[in-house]
């Protein structure tokens, strides 16, 4: 499990550029006590298989989650992207749909979701989608920079620096890049998971239907999942 002492905390939120938690390591540090708590009691493992697979939808030309919400008919299955089913892999799945839980509990938002940097089997370097809370989404980001225009996600995982979206149509009317599959979303905030050598491992991504939804004690459990999550990726 991680250090959660205030070096490691503020050097994450350094690294991540989340100058907006400044003054509030103490809320990260309680979070991370919070999700290690969670993490300490029993998970019971009913079926492992249902660790493994998703719905996703249907995506169209450009790529987008299509606009009619249709699920592709073959759920996305992360053994193929994790080199198979292990008792290891199955474990930290199982921590890791705890805390996102456990965060979606937390800061009420609509969706949360933590995501690994990984090649898929077409050798393309990819954000997978390893458990989530909310409504079904795409399983896998392309890191490159092109995808990135338009993925809050692929640019946080390029990047290694947090996003947070107040307003998403006044972002999208600047400019800004956003990955759409839920239209009712107005606010985003995504960040990534570090390793030890603050090297992207991963990211966190949430989302809320309120505008201006990500203030600092929902970031503050935000940066502590990010945190946690970073030393439990298989």
């Amino acid at each position: 499990m991680p250090t959660e002492g205030p070096a490691r905390i503020a050097g994450y939120l350094r690294a991540a550029g989340l100058a907006q938690l400044e003054g509030h390591e103490d809320e990260v540090a309680l979070a991370i006590g919070d999700f290690l708590e969670a993490m300490g009691e029993k998970v019971a493992i009913g079926d492992p298989a249902s660790l493994y697979t998703y719905p996703v939808p249907m995506l169209g030309e450009d790529g987008a989650c299509s606009v009619l919400d249709e699920l592709a008919p073959v759920p996305y299955d992360l053994a193929g992207i994790l080199g198979g089913r292990s008792e290891q892999a199955t474990r930290r799945l199982a921590l890791l749909e705890r805390l996102v839980e456990r965060a979606q509990e937390t800061t009420g938002c609509d969706w949360v979701g933590v995501y690994q940097k990984r090649v898929n089997p077409a050798g393309t370097p990819v954000l997978v989608k390893l458990s989530y809370v909310g409504r079904p989404s795409r399983a896998e980001f392309p890191l490159t920079p092109a995808f990135a225009e338009g993925s809050t996600n692929s640019s946080v995982g390029l990047t290694g620096r947090a996003l947070v979206i107040d307003d998403v149509a006044k972002h999208v009317e600047a400019g800004g890049g956003f990955y759409v599959c839920d239209a009712e979303v107005q606010s985003e905030a995504c960040l990534p998971l570090l390793d030890e050598g603050l090297r992207v491992a991963g990211i966190v991504d949430a989302e809320a239907k309120p505008r201006a939804f990500f203030v600092p004690s929902r970031l503050a459990t935000l940066a502590a999942l990010a945190i946690v999550a970073s030393a439990v990726l298989p």
